[in-house]
């Protein structure tokens, strides 16, 4: 089976907005469970499925301990594995506490050549799907929003993302954008938004006042 993936365009500044550039990324093609993992490998081995089992849950705690350590850990012909930090603001040489406004970013791993070798040869598909959140202009969007509100008085993030053919969270990046521009506010709560026009936007009259 091949390597699927996609061609996205790469984020640029409105200025250089006639400059586009591509990217490929992988489109995952389905996931392998622990307990799949355990069965293959007992299939290579004399362990059973549950001391395979046992085995990755050890191995789990215990490179878990080492990491908590800051150290790196080594698997032949598997890689390497190491924690990594980020800060949680932007620190200063003159910031206060600096060793407060640190903490645990991720785990990064990088793969032994063993294991390159082992994936080999790759064959690689290009693939085209409805995945991909819809090219909108920002005028597009107000004039389907205007469009929207004439029948509804009331949009959710969900109803955003169908009217305008958009993934979440390209929805939720043009919903920041359009309170910050004071043309829609959420009288929901902020776990459960609902979003109505401010007055005088969508076609709403500056004198209309629209309640849960």
């Amino acid at each position: 089976m091949a390597i699927r993936f996609e061609w996205y365009e790469n984020p640029v500044p409105p200025e250089k907005a006639d400059e586009k550039k591509i990217h490929a990324r992988i489109t995952l093609n389905g996931k392998v469970d622990t307990d799949e993992i355990c069965h293959r490998i007992q299939m290579r081995c004399s362990l059973t499925e549950t001391d395979v089992s046992a085995v990755l849950n050890a191995l789990s705690h215990i490179m878990g301990e080492e990491l908590a350590d800051g150290k790196q850990i080594h698997l032949d012909g598997i890689g390497y594995f190491h924690p990594t930090l980020k800060c949680t603001e932007e620190v200063t040489t003159a910031t206060k506490r600096k060793n407060t406004k640190v903490k645990l970013k991720s785990i990064q791993f990088r793969a032994d050549q063993a294991l390159k070798n082992e994936i080999g040869k790759v064959e690689l598909v290009n693939i085209k799907h409805n995945g991909h959140s819809k090219k909108l202009s920002n005028i597009e969007i107000d004039m389907k929003l205007r469009s929207y509100f004439a029948d509804h008085q009331l949009m959710t993030r969900s109803d955003f993302q169908q009217l305008c053919g958009f993934m979440k969270s390209k929805a939720m990046e043009h919903i920041r954008r359009l309170k910050a521009e004071g043309k829609i506010k959420n009288i929901g709560i902020p776990t459960q938004p609902v979003y109505v026009p401010v007055a005088g936007y969508y076609g709403v009259s500056r004198d209309r006042v629209v309640t849960k």
